[in-house]
């Protein structure tokens, strides 16, 4: 029956082209997860390449990274916003006007970078200050260069993910997947040449990020300029402010934003409880952290995927196809989540032979894992993957306000309960973490079981 509820559901929108095959949507998403996985990759390598500069550095470097971790997500809210538009008038067969959708996010994603450029300048030692406090001279110093050289690759960051978001609309996530890999490389390469070659220290690792995010920038528009058979810029768009337009990329960017920057608060909350727990628990807690973050690929790379799908269809004025996709897209989820997550289980005791523990260390690490990828293959597709599709359909305060309610009353609060009162320690911050999980999926569930997200008008 619901084979052919979604066939049905296909031939409504089949015959305006945009229908989603078992071919187009594994076009989409094998391209996202091998851009993450690749990321991430990348991130250890230069994790690795830091760590030879020296302890300060690596520090510096880190510290920095968490800073920069909050623009990330803004431009990632920004850019998800827009894609929601983009994506409904694509669905719509609009193309000018998902061009000019793309063109107004990325005029406004400038302006917003150059804000937060001259902010991250003009501020340097004294956000170092606020946010980390007192700090060895040598890592403050090895911090505000960090940070200085980071702050003027943030435009080309925004200007990337504005481009990304108009590709991702149109399905075409192989073209992100390539130029991340390029510009991924140029970075390694660069930190090598910079720390072993011109040995500039922490300058030698973060220039090579500029110029990397410079040339992805720089690519990726010439791209969207270029672009033929979807939606593409145009000068006409960039130079001329349509509020309408961009009031509603902004109406999904906002609440999104919002509910990253509250969890991300509540990340650094809950790294001061897990420093009280002791050296053994602090270490398998980090170790696990960076396993978890390759377990969570699988389900983080549908997110994208969702908003493309959801947003066509919803754009096509077809909530019927919408909510077929919805279930199809679920099933994907969890079926691709699950055996990535048991891929990892299985390799965690082959990769803690890469780390000095101790065997209890390495047992509490184990257990981390075993907790974190069971609920993230069968909790995380409705807590996090669905929750794109509800917003790609506009039902953005819904989820917002359930993230951010379940953020802090489950995650923390049982966080303070299971960790420090009951003296789980960092088992306590894993199960609140995936009882937060269950608590979004069961809500995200009922919403989208509801049908209310199609009374939603985006466009």
């Amino acid at each position: 029956m619901k084979n052919e509820n979604l066939k049905a559901a296909e031939k409504g929108i089949g015959q305006q082209g945009i229908a989603f095959s078992n071919n187009a949507l594994r076009a989409m998403i094998i391209p996202m997860f091998l851009e993450q996985l690749l990321v991430m990759f990348v991130g250890l390598a230069d994790t690795f390449i830091v760590s030879y500069v020296g302890e300060a550095a690596v520090c510096g470097v880190s510290l920095v990274n968490q800073f920069n971790t909050i623009f990330v997500y803004l431009f990632t809210a920004l850019a998800s916003g827009g894609a929601v538009v983009i994506s409904q008038y694509l669905g719509r067969g609009a193309r000018e006007k998902a061009g000019e959708a793309a063109s107004q996010l990325l005029s406004f994603s400038v302006c917003f970078s150059l804000m937060l450029m001259i902010l991250a300048l003009w501020g340097n030692e004294n956000i170092v200050s606020l946010l980390f406090g007192r700090v060895d001279r040598d890592v403050m110093q090895a911090c505000v260069t960090y940070l200085r050289i980071s702050a003027y690759s943030y435009p080309a960051l925004a200007i990337y993910n504005s481009g990304a978001a108009l590709f991702r609309s149109m399905g075409r996530t192989d073209v992100t997947m390539y130029l991340s890999a390029i510009s991924n490389m140029m970075n390694i390469v660069g930190n090598l040449i910079g720390v072993f070659i011109l040995q500039a220290g922490v300058a030698g690792v973060a220039y090579p990020s500029l110029l990397a995010r410079t040339f992805s920038a720089v690519v990726i528009t010439w791209l969207c300029f270029h672009e033929k058979q979807g939606a593409a810029y145009q000068w006409r768009w960039l130079l001329h402010c349509y509020g309408r337009l961009m009031e509603r990329i902004l109406r999904i960017a906002v609440p999104n934003g919002v509910e990253n920057g509250i969890f991300q608060l509540v990340k650094v909350a809950l790294s001061s409880i897990v420093a009280l727990f002791g050296t053994s628990q602090i270490a398998a807690n980090g170790v696990a952290q960076s396993i978890w973050s390759l377990a969570a690929l699988a389900g983080v790379s549908m997110g994208p995927v969702f908003i493309t799908v959801i947003g066509q269809s919803m754009g096509n004025g077809n909530p019927r196809a919408a909510e077929a996709y919805f279930e199809k897209l679920l099933r994907i989820t969890i079926l691709f989540s699950s055996v990535w997550n048991v891929l990892i289980l299985l390799l965690t005791p082959l990769f803690l032979q890469f780390y000095a523990l101790q065997p209890e260390t390495k047992q509490l690490v184990i257990w981390l894992v075993l907790i974190h990828n069971l609920f993230n293959a069968l909790a995380y597709p409705f807590s996090g993957a669905l929750s794109n599709g509800l917003r790609a359909a506009g039902d953005v305060r819904f989820t917002m306000y359930i993230s951010i309610v379940s953020t802090i009353g489950v995650r923390l609060l049982l966080s303070y309960v299971l960790g420090i009162t009951l003296q789980l320690g960092v088992i306590g911050i894993a199960l609140a973490m995936v009882c937060d999980w269950l608590v979004r999926a069961v809500l995200f569930r009922w919403r989208q079981k509801s049908g209310r997200w199609k009374g939603f008008q985006v466009i």
